[in-house]
């Protein structure tokens, strides 16, 4: 059986998905990071990738091809500040789940693992995209080089 199975499959998962994109629209550094009217499909698709991961339908890689995470999360500006209130609002959203203490902790640390994962730049909170530093990103491998 799977962990998508053994947690109650796609009610859950949907359970999961909706009480997160909830605090996202709520809070000021994530919210601006989706339009309102995306929202909707924002969340189906972290609902179908989060079931094809932990076992469930594989809507997601059939419908959109390889997850690759990292680069489709590139053009948005990930610190360690959204990081961290991508993680408050998704720590809502598992505490409300209540999952079997075994299942929130396994799930806990892939969401984690995978917010951590996503930081792709380290400057300051700013509304928009991310943007590359003045200069390029051409930095040296060795001081002095």
């Amino acid at each position: 059986m799977s962990f998508y199975d053994e947690v109650g499959g796609h009610d859950v998962f949907r359970r999961l998905v909706d009480a997160f994109y909830r605090e996202v629209a709520a809070d000021d550094i994530l919210g601006p990071m989706y339009p309102e009217e995306d929202l909707g499909p924002a969340a189906e698709r972290l609902l179908l990738f989060l079931e094809q991961y932990w076992g469930g339908p594989t809507t997601y890689g059939e419908t959109r091809g390889h997850p690759r995470l990292r680069m489709r999360h590139m053009p948005f500006h990930v610190n360690p500040e959204a990081r961290d209130r991508w993680l408050r609002a998704m720590r809502i959203a598992v505490d409300e789940a209540q999952l079997s203490p075994l299942h929130e902790a396994t799930l806990w640390d892939y969401l984690q693992r995978a917010a951590h994962a996503m930081v792709n730049t380290f400057e300051p909170t700013g509304a928009g995209p991310k943007t590359e530093p003045r200069g390029g990103t051409n930095l040296p491998l060795h001081p002095g080089a």
